[in-house]
């Protein structure tokens, strides 16, 4: 589990296909690696990966197809900055919100204005994840727990402050951007409880060897 307040910009410094998924080095910068452990989680970007070697610098991961499916994994490359947050321990603060490090969706932001000191940026969801956002509710964007202030449809609004700018990837936010997307963990939770019996029933798989073959994993 994560809190959604990110703790160092890292960089992406490989990615190397492997068998249909992939392996990833990611440069941590000031996060501090002294009491991570092979086998320790840290979110990337809002993705909860298990360190599987710790070269110094940084960390190597494993990201699997269903991650690369259900993420932006697929636009990073290397140089690509990215929010870094270690797991939580019994004695973090929860700064933000509980966030799982699973992501539900891909969004884009559409708009960024100027607000004082302020940025306003307006993101939109995947329709099918409009449901769960609501107004002065918690979303995860990249790893940043935030604060929605308004809803439109399919479309949320968000005002980052100065700190968030300076301590996040936001700031390199501009329209036609993709971002993850986690939504409050209640939210998915209360809807499986209304289903009721219907839970029970199964539901197709999103993860395709075509979107895999499209974005380079499969080989033809």
């Amino acid at each position: 589990m994560f809190t959604g307040i990110v703790e160092s910009i890292g960089h992406i410094r490989a990615l190397t296909p492997k068998g249909g998924d992939v392996r990833v080095y990611v440069e941590t910068g000031k996060l501090d690696l002294s009491d991570v452990k092979l086998g320790d989680s840290i979110a990337v970007n809002g993705v909860c990966l298990t360190a599987v070697e710790l070269p110094g610098d940084g960390f190597w991961a494993d990201v699997s197809r269903e991650t690369l499916a259900r993420t932006g994994f697929v636009d990073l490359k290397p140089g690509s900055r990215v929010n870094l947050e270690k797991a939580l321990t019994p004695s973090s603060r929860l700064g933000g919100h509980l966030v799982s490090g699973h992501v539900d969706g891909v969004g884009e932001v559409v708009g960024r204005e100027e607000n004082a000191r302020a940025v306003q940026f307006t993101l939109r969801a995947p329709n099918e994840l409009a449901k769960y956002i609501a107004h002065k509710g918690s979303i995860t964007v990249d790893g940043t727990s935030l604060t929605v202030n308004a809803v439109n449809g399919a479309e949320f609004e968000l005002t980052i402050v100065p700190h968030t700018l300076a301590e996040t990837i936001m700031v390199d936010y501009r329209p036609g951007r993709k971002v993850n997307l986690e939504v409050d963990l209640l939210a998915r939770y209360l809807e499986r409880l209304l289903l009721g019996d219907k839970a029970a029933e199964p539901k197709a798989s999103g993860l395709t060897e075509g979107f895999l073959a499209e974005h380079g994993y499969l080989k033809g």
